[in-house]
């Protein structure tokens, strides 16, 4: 968070603080544009040419001394507001956000994708629009900057004469005219077109500065428009033609009064600057901060753990530490509290959250505006909220529940839609977890079936509450499948995790055991530890339980070590995530690969021959939100369907990273849905919707949740198959060699179908 300054070695280092930095820029550009004014007034430096522009042309100098005065003063109240605001950051605790030379490139990577706003293109429509008005701004910006550099310049050094000139106004006709087109269609978006995700949370605040920018673009043009006519009036101003707007507009008043055009130009110019004078004063105190805060934030995205993984707390058995998670402000981390001002209120968080859109409490932009509202309301001294709040919501503590209520948290199922799709990189799940952290640990405030679920981890090792002797039973009678004792190394070059799912429901072990008849046709026997594993601990922690999962991790980790296991092969995202992301903070470190990852690897080498694998129906696949937008594996499922001889691989409609969670995730399996529709009947709705056949999953909770929202639809399995992608797999080889035996089809290679696109 600040800029280290050298020293000497006997003194303490001296930090330049961020927002003293901010304090500095703003002021430095205020002194710039008080000595533009001051300037000219003593030189007189004219241009000689007769292609140029007169600098303040009809505007009389006690207006000139106003803007040079005014502007100065504003920017600096600008800079101290945005001091006061990063000030606000620094309550939060440490983050491990550095700049080395590891992460140097892909943060200036990143940071260009916020500059030239490359996020908000994945919505083509908003993000042109929003990219007009950004860059169109900064070119209108960059014209008048280069007016005054021009306006400073000796007679000898000014550039702004003949052709130079003349790009220079076509320039800047065509930043205003793609401006103002932008704002236009702004304008037309939200309160005309109205999509849901804008009409639930339009406010004043956004009329003032889409009337504002309105403002500058129709005065800049009315300003130039008059300008033109009345110098043409006394010189030839026919090179003003390349002003392609202003130039035909000042046709139009050609035949007034030289009076008229001059007061017309002077109100016109006045509108023009008040308009920027007010765009400054609401900058620091609406979510147009977000032009510096955003980049910034973007800049600041790489983490010092994966993607899936939560923040680390740590050994809870041996802490001194008296609170846990998040409840106050400054329990948050200084980048979360910055990701509260970096906000652009678009709502993409909202529009794809499966907790809201069937009518859950939880709004994961909400979750941002509250906190900002807290953090806000309770800085020294205070500072506008992100939000334009209504007046009867007051703030009395530095409590993030005086906004946020435990139920808009416990219905997040933790599937990061939206952080995947926050334009900005605001993590948002971060700050649910951290906030189920303190409400576990501290209050025990959680669901009464998530305390069924957290007492059968504790005492049997499994959220299923069943016993631990019966964890292996599933291999019964199965070939190449051997139990080893946690006490032995282990010889073979993977251990199968086969997780709780795939030990104890019935569905599942199905799954288990069609992948071990998979991973025999390759050749390669399984090693489990049946008995001796437990649960990974992933619903406690997802929970905010982080007692109960260190409870379960730190064993795990310790047998794992033990027995030398250096690769895991999961058939669970959760188990997965947390093997590979998590474990390394309790000293676990493997290399863990998802069953979808194995068998596409073992196809893709012909070692696993699925040359027979037929099957002749449309297959849909429901992307896990632990396999996916947690561990970006998108590919190697669909490339597993895909090699299937006769398969229609055929994508719903929300797919890929745009997938809709099933419902499950973030410890919702052992929650009842009590409010709204089901997540899992929506999301089965939609895949019922392809007239696909089979349904294909990755992930045992997904396999649950997906099967059970499709049998409530009133549809059987011999409609619509729900199963996994090994089960789907097996039945495509059997029924292959079925037909084979049969005589019904040759035995013969055969191309993939192409994998539909993650």
């Amino acid at each position: 968070m600040s800029t280290a300054v050298e020293t000497s070695s006997d003194v303490p280092a001296k930090r330049v603080k961020p927002n003293q930095l901010a304090l500095i820029l703003f002021t430095a550009v205020a002194l710039f544009t008080l000595v533009s004014g001051i300037i000219p007034q003593i030189t007189k430096w004219k241009s000689d040419s007769e292609i140029h522009r007169i600098v303040f042309t009809n505007i009389p100098g006690p207006l000139q001394i106003a803007f040079y005065s005014i502007i100065p003063v504003l920017l600096v109240w600008v800079g101290i507001m945005f001091a006061n605001r990063m000030k606000n950051w620094e309550r939060g605790a440490p983050a491990q956000r550095k700049t080395t030379t590891k992460n140097a490139a892909q943060r200036l990577k990143d940071f260009r994708a916020g500059v030239y706003m490359q996020t908000l293109l994945r919505d083509a429509g908003a993000g042109l629009m929003h990219s007009m008005i950004y860059f169109g701004f900064l070119g209108l910006l960059a014209v008048t900057t280069v007016l005054e550099i021009d306006h400073q310049m000796p007679e000898a050094l000014k550039f702004l004469h003949g052709d130079v000139y003349r790009a220079y106004v076509a320039f800047g006709d065509l930043m205003g005219l793609i401006f103002l087109g932008g704002i236009v269609w702004a304008i037309g978006r939200r309160y005309i077109q109205r999509p849901y995700r804008i009409r639930i949370k339009s406010k004043p605040e956004h009329a003032v500065i889409l009337g504002t920018f309105f403002v500058i673009g129709v005065s800049g043009f009315g300003a130039e428009m008059f300008r033109i006519a009345l110098e043409s009036q006394t010189r030839d101003v026919s090179y003003e033609k390349w002003s392609f707007v202003g130039y035909p507009l000042s046709m139009l008043v050609d035949g007034w009064s030289v009076s008229a055009l001059g007061t017309w130009h002077q109100w016109w110019w006045i509108g023009h600057v008040v308009s920027f004078i007010v765009f400054l004063a609401i900058l620091p105190i609406t979510m147009l901060r977000h032009m510096f805060t955003s980049p910034i934030n973007m800049y600041l995205k790489d983490k010092d753990r994966p993607k899936g993984a939560m923040r680390p707390m740590p050994n809870l058995m041996e802490t001194e530490l008296e609170s846990f998670g998040a409840s106050v402000v400054e329990d948050f981390t200084w980048k979360q509290l910055l990701d509260l001002d970096a906000c652009t209120m678009c709502g993409r968080c909202t529009s794809v959250c499966p907790a809201h859109a069937t009518g859950k409490p939880l709004d994961p932009r909400e979750i941002v505006l509250k906190a900002g509202e807290v953090m806000a309301a309770t800085g020294t001294p205070a500072v506008s909220p992100p939000l334009g709040t209504d007046k009867e919501i007051t703030v009395t503590a530095d409590s993030l529940f005086e906004r946020i209520t435990a139920e808009e948290l416990w219905a997040c199922t933790t599937c990061k839609a939206c952080d995947e799709i926050c334009p900005v990189n605001i993590e948002i799940t971060d700050k649910i977890f951290d906030m189920r952290r303190y409400l576990s640990l501290m209050e025990s405030n959680f669901p009464a079936e998530l305390g069924n679920a957290y007492r059968a981890m504790e005492n049997q090792g499994n959220p299923w509450g069943l016993n631990q002797g019966e964890r292996g039973d599933w291999a019964d009678g199965i070939e190449g499948v051997q139990i080893v004792d946690p006490g032995d190394t282990l010889d073979s070059e993977y251990l199968y995790w086969v997780g709780c799912a795939g030990s104890f429901d019935d569905k599942n072990k199905k799954v288990t055991q069609a992948m071990a008849n998979l991973l025999r046709r390759a050749g390669i026997d399984v090693a489990i530890l049946g008995p001796s594993e437990m649960c990974t601990g992933d619903s406690a922690r997802r929970s905010g339980n982080e007692y109960l999962f260190q409870m379960l991790a730190q064993p795990n980790v310790e047998m794992l070590n033990g027995m030398g296991v250096k690769k895991i092969i999961t058939q669970c995202p959760h188990c997965f995530n947390t093997l590979l992301n998590e474990y390394p903070q309790v000293g676990g470190n493997y290399e863990v690969i998802h069953h979808t990852q194995l068998l596409e690897q073992l196809i893709d080498s012909g070692q696993l021959d699925v040359s027979q694998a037929t099957l002749d129906e449309r297959i849909t696949y429901h992307d896990s939100c632990y396999l996916g937008r947690h561990n970006d594996v998108y590919v190697a499922p669909r490339k597993v369907v895909g090699s299937i001889k006769g398969v229609e691989v055929i994508e719903m409609q929300r797919n890929g990273t745009k997938g809709m969670c099933c419902g499950a995730g973030g410890a919702r399996m052992w929650m009842e849905e009590t409010t709204g529709t089901k997540v899992n009947d929506e999301r089965a709705a939609e895949a019922l919707s392809t007239g696909a056949s089979r349904v294909a999953t990755a992930c045992p909770f997904c396999y649950i949740m997906m099967d059970d929202g499709v049998k409530g639809a009133g549809v059987e399995d011999d409609e619509v198959k729900v199963a996994d992608i090994a089960i789907h797999l097996v039945d495509a080889l059997e029924q292959g060699e079925a037909e084979f035996h049969e005589g019904n089809s040759p035995l013969r290679n055969v191309e993939s179908t192409p994998v539909a696109g993650a």
